[in-house]
């Protein structure tokens, strides 16, 4: 119970910071908004789908995970700038709990993660994009779990490093071979079979199928349970650790 509050607590605080500031929320938008107005019309004639709206079932998943980790991965700098304001250590004479100052940040940031996704949806709507409302709600559970993940590992990670120039080339340097070996931009069926062993290690790919799967109306694949299955034990697992840092940190 207390958890729970102290978890409330935090998150409150935190989305109140965000709402002060929105321009993040639209930043948060407009990359991805680009990619689906100027990118996703040449992917017709590239994939050879039959129509548009096809091509943008193939596109708007990878977009949303695209968007899940990125967004995470880069929320430890303002956790950096918390530290170098004091925040974080004047949090050690207060009773909150340690893991509630980190879920409720991750928290904040997955809420901000499905925001910034709906409004892609919607956008993707009128360019005939058409997906089950049930399937839509599993895809952004699994997108929350991505930013649940990558928010807690940024966090975890800028509490290991304390400082925006080592972060920014440590979080380019993980996020940039996962993009690529994901088949977030387009599948990886088009790739040599080699690449496609390499992606198959690569848990972000199993999401990205996952996601396509189910914007695909293929709810029963075993790409979505596989997806949701791993990502799941690895949120788990980058929450526990993340935990532990602040433990450390907050003593």
């Amino acid at each position: 119970m207390k958890l729970a509050r102290d978890t409330w607590l935090i998150f409150q605080r935190q989305l109140q910071l965000l709402l002060r500031n929105p321009v993040w929320v639209f930043v948060g938008v407009f990359q991805p908004v680009m990619y689906l107005l100027l990118f996703a019309p040449l992917l017709k004639p590239a994939l050879n789908a039959p129509t548009q709206a096809e091509a943008y079932k193939i596109f708007v998943p990878g977009l949303l995970v695209l968007l899940a980790i990125f967004g995470g991965l880069f929320q430890g700098f303002g956790l950096i700038a918390e530290l170098r304001a004091g925040v974080i250590e004047r949090s050690r004479v207060t009773p909150v709990s340690r893991l509630a100052l980190l879920l409720g940040r991750s928290l904040r940031d997955v809420v901000s993660l499905v925001v910034q996704a709906v409004i892609i949806t919607l956008l993707a709507l009128l360019f005939d994009l058409r997906v089950f409302i049930g399937d839509l709600l599993l895809a952004y559970l699994m997108l929350a779990l991505i930013a649940l993940m990558t928010s807690a590992v940024s966090y975890g990670v800028a509490l290991k490093v304390k400082s925006e120039d080592a972060l920014a080339p440590l979080m380019n340097t993980v996020a940039h071979p996962v993009l690529l070996l994901s088949g977030i931009l387009l599948p990886l069926t088009f790739a040599p079979g080699w690449l496609q062993g390499i992606a198959e290690w690569n848990p972000f790919s199993w999401a990205v199928d996952g996601t396509r799967a189910l914007f695909a109306g293929e709810l029963g694949d075993d790409k979505v349970w596989q997806g949701l299955t791993i990502i799941a034990v690895l949120a788990a697992a980058g929450v526990f650790w993340a935990a532990r840092q602040f433990a450390r940190s907050v003593r």
